[in-house]
């Protein structure tokens, strides 16, 4: 599938999978402030449709993957792993050293995906996630 650089053309759609994927999603106006703010995003497109997502803050020597999301329709196919190579792929040519991220400490299948690429598990960050009752979130990372 190609993968290409998200501008707001795509926030519809992001913020449909964001809704469908996520427990406690962005609101339109976060998703679209974050784009505003400079952070950098890719999105997966299959047939002209938008069908997952990767945003993230990349400030030289780190990266802070921020939301990472692939239509339920089309989990399991690869795209998530597509995206993930290509934020890394993209964060080395920035010269960054560190990739780090959080993930819902129920997510065993994000945490084993992001295992499968090698980051570690840092520390937990207590009552992280919203909610009730509030999650804590797996602090991970990667070096690159």
């Amino acid at each position: 599938m190609p993968i290409s650089l998200i501008n707001t053309e795509h926030l519809d759609a992001i913020y449909e999978i964001d809704l469908k994927t996520n427990p406690s999603p962005w609101s339109f106006e976060n998703l679209k402030s974050s784009i505003e703010v400079g952070h950098q995003g890719l999105v997966s497109i299959k047939d002209t449709k938008v069908i997952g997502f990767a945003m993230y803050s990349a400030i030289p020597p780190e990266c802070h993957i921020l939301n990472i999301a692939i239509d339920t329709k089309y989990q399991g196919t690869g795209e998530g792993a597509l995206l993930l190579k290509r934020v890394i792929k993209q964060s080395k040519a920035m010269k960054i050293k560190t990739i780090y991220l959080e993930v819902r400490i129920s997510n065993h299948k994000a945490i084993n995906f992001y295992e499968s690429f090698g980051f570690a598990r840092d520390a937990i960050r207590d009552k992280y996630y919203p909610g009730n009752p509030r999650e804590d979130a797996l602090l991970m990372s990667i070096s690159i």
